[in-house]
């Protein structure tokens, strides 16, 4: 999120030099900083044996397959963003999660954390969001 007004008193933010962080929007009125905040997403490797679960969402990536991905909703721990985007994209349920690590995508003010989590069970169900669900061999997808 850039901040250009205030959310407190809605007026416009000026920039202000803060030592090593640089410029950053300031609200002269409540003397207060408002720091740019990326949208926190996660995004969910899900194995089954020797399989991953990879999705077609054309409408982000053409011709290419992804992992489960969505935004972390405000008061959601990222472990439980990522147990409720695998059952939404997917219909299924999963267990063992475990944060991986996590990149920024500067042009798009995304910060990507990513999981792994183990098939648990249920029935692959594609939510409308989804073009195509399909597991192959995690070698496979590496290559």
């Amino acid at each position: 999120m850039k901040y250009r007004y205030c959310p407190l008193c809605g007026r416009e933010l000026t920039k202000i030099f803060n030592y090593d962080e640089g410029y950053v929007p300031y609200c002269q009125q409540d003397n207060k900083l408002y720091f740019d905040l990326p949208k926190p997403t996660v995004v969910v490797a899900v194995i089954k044996d020797e399989d991953i679960l990879l999705l077609s969402q054309s409408y982000i990536y053409k011709n290419s397959k992804v992992l489960v991905s969505g935004y972390v909703s405000p008061g959601e721990t990222v472990e439980e963003t990522a147990y409720r985007e695998v059952k939404e994209e997917t219909g299924i349920d999963i267990k063992g999660v475990r944060y991986l690590g996590s990149y920024a995508l500067k042009d798009r003010d995304l910060l990507m954390l990513t999981c792994v989590g183990y098939y648990k069970g249920g029935q692959l169900t594609k939510s409308p969001e989804v073009g195509a669900l399909q597991w192959i061999k995690l070698q496979e997808a590496l290559s």
